[in-house]
């Protein structure tokens, strides 16, 4: 029987735990959410039906901060699957040293079959089942799965009408003109590619001579792609998205295929400058980095044996099941962790937050210059774990991360 995601989660968990040999009570703690809140609410619909919703919020740790995450619309949305990102999310903020704990929220929808009043109406109603647990000292959420700017200017608008002020720290990922950060839309994708470059460094390899497969081509796999070609000068000869996947041994333009894509309704199928490939064939290409950046569980026992990447940098949540894992290890190719590897979205989500609360702005080059260098920063640190334990580097930042968390609960102690 197939393990769950919350499972394989806590295996990861687990693994770092026994080697740094955490303390069995913070472990048992730790595994846990705090606080998880699931809402059945009503909205509107245009033709006068009432349909029932479901949503979910999970506060996973709160020990050094408010909770920090982002809410998710899709039809296959769980409270397990919120649970766990939550979880991830933990371990993500701790990695990069900042004040939040671990939240994650969805509601169990399909917003492509919503009106833009419906899906406003849903928005703002959902928010406000939730807002009791909300708030900028409480909990922050942000843009996730077939959510964005807009969606967060009606949380905040929501917020604020209760609260009876302007309250722009409330969610992070806002449109600029709303106090949003500039640098926010490209900062996961940014820092999977400062990380990449990292990597590459550490490894004794020119990022600006690799070869680079990106699956996914959304907002983390297009910045990553865009971001490695132009200021890396690596070479992208394969990407995906779910409508097609393409190869060109010679190096693709991505900024050409961003073109493309944002011409045909988001997708890049049809593209005329690379030959198709099966999506499949994608990860199992010889290239020296791999970025997966679509789903959870894209890398399993079943074709880890076939990846020949060197490289493998986790853009997003969970692609790499613990079975692959330890397949691709053996086999001596290096993995950085979605904690580590996609950690620029939420550490811009802080700077936003920052800037919130001062109400003083940042420009977009203080904005990268500060996530890059809190990027290299965490990538050393995880360094430095890896050597000291002899381990690998998703266990190292693990370690670190459950380290920093663990202080937290001891120095506050357990109250009352």
């Amino acid at each position: 029987m197939a393990k769950s995601l919350y499972e394989q989660a806590l295996e990861v968990f687990r693994n770092a735990a026994r080697v740094m040999n955490l303390d069995p009570n913070i472990a048992r703690y730790l595994e846990r959410p705090q606080r998880t809140i699931i809402v059945e609410f009503p909205v509107l619909m245009d033709d006068g039906r009432v349909e029932i919703f479901t949503g979910y919020r999970c506060q996973h740790n709160t020990a050094r901060g408010p909770a920090k995450g982002g809410i998710r619309y899709h039809p296959n949305v769980t409270l397990e699957e919120v649970q766990t990102l939550a979880f991830w999310m933990t371990w993500k903020c701790a990695l990069l040293n900042l004040p939040f704990g671990g939240g994650k929220g969805g509601v169990r929808v399909d917003p492509t079959k919503l009106s833009k009043g419906e899906l406003e109406r849903l928005s703002r109603r959902f928010f406000f089942e939730i807002a009791n647990f909300i708030g900028p000292e409480k909990d922050i959420p942000a843009p996730d799965v077939n959510t964005n700017a807009q969606v967060m200017a009606w949380y905040l608008d929501t917020y604020s009408m209760h609260v009876g002020y302007m309250a722009p720290g409330v969610v992070t990922g806002k449109p600029v003109e709303l106090g949003g950060s500039v640098g926010r839309n490209e900062a996961t994708g940014r820092g999977v590619a400062v990380i990449a470059s990292e990597a590459c460094k550490y490894l004794g390899k020119d990022i600006s001579k690799a070869t680079v497969a990106v699956q996914g081509f959304g907002n983390v796999g297009s910045f990553s792609a865009k971001i490695l070609q132009e200021d890396y000068k690596a070479k992208i000869v394969a990407v995906s998205d779910i409508s097609a996947a393409y190869y060109n041994p010679d190096g693709i333009d991505v900024n050409d295929l961003i073109a493309y894509r944002d011409q045909n309704n988001g997708l890049i199928k049809g593209y005329p400058k690379a030959q198709p490939i099966k999506h499949e064939e994608l990860l199992e290409l010889d290239v020296d980095i791999l970025i997966p950046a679509a789903l959870e569980n894209a890398i399993t026992k079943e074709n880890a044996p076939n990846i020949r990447a060197k490289l493998i940098v986790e853009g997003a949540n969970g692609p790499v099941t613990p079975e692959a894992d330890k397949i691709l290890l053996e086999k001596g190719v290096t993995i950085i962790p979605d904690i580590l590897a996609n950690a620029g979205g939420v550490t811009v989500s802080y700077f936003e937050w920052v800037q919130d609360l001062q109400f003083f702005f940042w420009d977009l080059d203080d904005v990268r210059n500060k996530l890059s260098k809190m990027m290299r920063a965490a990538f050393a640190e995880v360094a430095k774990v890896k050597e000291k334990y002899n381990t690998d580097f998703r266990t190292a930042a693990y370690i670190l991360a459950i380290d920093r968390v663990a202080q937290a609960v001891k120095l506050r102690g357990i109250y009352p």
